[in-house]
């Protein structure tokens, strides 16, 4: 590969952290960022009280609590800081017994919100033009369709000032985040294989458990 084609995926010191210059690969997309873009960034920080708001709440639950609190601790501590009034969770039914528990969690610290499962509507998926062989019944009965357009569309009706997706399939996460009309964090990320921790198929991808062999070379 060129220098051109190299990313930050080639990357071994990320010495952008601390903007370690002398430590800067060749290559760096720092060294070479295009400044007047860099600034218009800051610039949104800085001028968008929302979205401002957010990057500087989140820099702060990282720097307070960094290594010490769970992703649903900070989940809290971040709506808590926002002073989001109710929040929404958009949840696969899959996972209806863990949205359950959180909004217990919620409701309990004084948190107004609304669960919505991704079945919502009871509508067939050949409805949308998924053939019946396709199904996971194939066919054998009516199987609802996951609908994340519209658990958005109900949450925004809820009038939620924050979306929580959990465990949407890979796609209906993308639907639901596209059409959420509020800020949106994904709490729990679908693997039915892995537990829904995806990120254990990389941790094992050079080992003699790797799913991924012939792409990474391993024998």
């Amino acid at each position: 590969m060129t220098e051109k084609n190299l990313t930050c995926a080639n990357c071994t010191t990320a010495a952008c952290r601390f903007k370690n210059e002398s430590k800067y690969p060749k290559f760096c997309l720092t060294a070479s960022a295009d400044n007047d873009l860099v600034n218009e960034t800051i610039e949104i920080y800085k001028n968008d009280e929302i979205l401002g708001n957010i990057a500087r709440v989140s820099a702060e639950i990282e720097g307070e609590f960094y290594g010490r609190l769970t992703r649903v601790e900070e989940t809290i501590e971040f709506i808590t800081r926002m002073n989001y009034k109710k929040v929404g969770i958009a949840t696969c039914v899959g996972l209806l017994n863990e949205s359950r528990i959180l909004s217990r969690i919620l409701t309990a610290k004084g948190i107004d919100n609304y669960v919505v499962g991704c079945k919502t509507g009871a509508v067939d998926k050949t409805e949308i033009g998924v053939p019946n062989e396709l199904k996971l019944n194939r066919g054998c009965g009516h199987e609802s369709l996951c609908n994340p357009i519209l658990q958005a569309k109900i949450l925004e009706r809820q009038h939620t000032d924050f979306n929580i997706v959990m465990g949407l399939c890979i796609g209906h996460d993308t639907l639901f985040i596209k059409h959420s009309t509020v800020p949106t964090t994904v709490l729990v990320v679908k693997d039915r294989v892995l537990g829904h921790n995806p990120v254990q198929a990389l941790y094992t991808a050079n080992t003699i458990y790797s799913r991924f062999k012939k792409e990474l070379n391993i024998s």
